[in-house]
């Protein structure tokens, strides 16, 4: 290392102490040093460190947890469309059980040199996950924004659906409808957007009906599965009526209730969270808590362009208002 230093060193005509400074991005070097040593170390063949690669200054880096739940489709689509206007072009990563990591797949888009990254519902919205990859990023200043969840101390844009006031909605809807014995199905006892639905669904279930309800609430898996799993144990438990974290969830419940011989929404009320335009389509039409995914995803895009063009941007949390949607699924409580 030291006869590397000192070669990039006796090109850039500076101090090693200089170079080793440049190489681990470290202050107290100005920007003509800095130049001298990058371009040293592109003359004479060196890999520049990850941090220091130049970036491509059309490429944003789009990482989303899957393309089942339909809202994340329609959140891809609304940001490449918001991107291609601004003459950007979105890289799209899934997630998937068989499919690399959020970390892989940042480090991909790092080779690309990519100009910053949009992470949706990923690692920063769960309670248990570590911020030190993200704190990197920032250290590498790198724009990125985060969606529906945020990271306590990164110095980066939140942008997430009021999960909080969607558990109240729900509530309220169904208590309007004569249902007090309402059960709340989650996929997750970590994801900072269910939490925030729990809170929400608490508050408006101690407000309206007094008492404590911790017991009517289920944690069971992702997807159409887990609200299959979810909804029977509930249902046994005496609920009329099911707010569920997803649509997919919602669908299973549906599926697992009707298999069962119980009629939506005469003998069971089913609310879903995210909707899509499928899902008025579905049998019942299913009510749901409507994630503002288009209106996010156009502000998403203009503050991480924003960003990456070096315009002041707000990192604190921006709040999406949710939407009651009602269809087919929830009706009055008989009996």
């Amino acid at each position: 290392m030291a006869s590397k230093l000192e070669e990039i060193a006796r090109q850039a005509a500076v101090s090693k102490a200089t170079v080793s400074r440049v190489l681990n991005e470290k202050s107290g070097v100005s920007p003509q040093m800095r130049r001298a040593v990058l371009t040293a170390i592109d003359v004479l063949g060196f890999e520049r460190p990850r941090g220091l690669r130049p970036r491509s200054s059309g490429l944003i880096g789009l990482i989303l947890p899957t393309m089942e739940n339909p809202i994340y489709p329609l959140f891809a689509q609304v940001v490449q469309t918001n991107l291609v206007r601004q003459g950007y072009t979105p890289v799209v990563c899934i997630q998937s059980h068989d499919s690399a990591s959020e970390d892989e797949y940042v480090g991909m888009l790092l080779d690309r040199g990519v100009s910053g990254i949009m992470f949706v519902e990923g690692e920063h919205a769960d309670t248990t996950s570590n911020a030190d990859a993200y704190q990197s990023l920032i250290e590498q200043h790198l724009p990125i924004v985060f969606i529906n969840g945020c990271v306590d101390g990164i110095d980066a844009p939140c942008i997430s659906c009021d999960g909080q006031a969607a558990g109240q909605i729900a509530v309220q809807h169904l208590a309007m409808l004569g249902h007090k014995h309402i059960g709340l199905l989650l996929d997750s006892d970590t994801s900072i957007m269910a939490m925030r639905l729990k809170d929400g669904y608490l508050q408006a279930m101690h407000r309206t009906f007094g008492g404590e309800h911790s017991q009517c609430i289920d944690i069971s898996f992702a997807a159409e599965e887990g609200g299959y799993a979810g909804a029977l144990r509930l249902y046994a438990k005496g609920m009329s009526a099911i707010i569920c974290s997803s649509d997919l969830l919602a669908l299973g419940a549906i599926h697992a209730l009707t298999q069962h011989g119980k009629n939506i929404p005469r003998d069971i009320s089913i609310v879903g969270y995210g909707d899509s335009t499928i899902m008025g389509y579905t049998q019942p039409a299913l009510t749901t808590i409507r994630q503002p995914m288009m209106a996010m995803g156009s502000y998403a895009t203009r503050v991480l362009i924003d960003d990456i063009r070096g315009n002041t941007i707000n990192c604190e949390e921006s709040l999406f208002p949710p939407e009651l949607v009602v269809r087919a699924s929830t009706g009055i409580k008989r009996g």
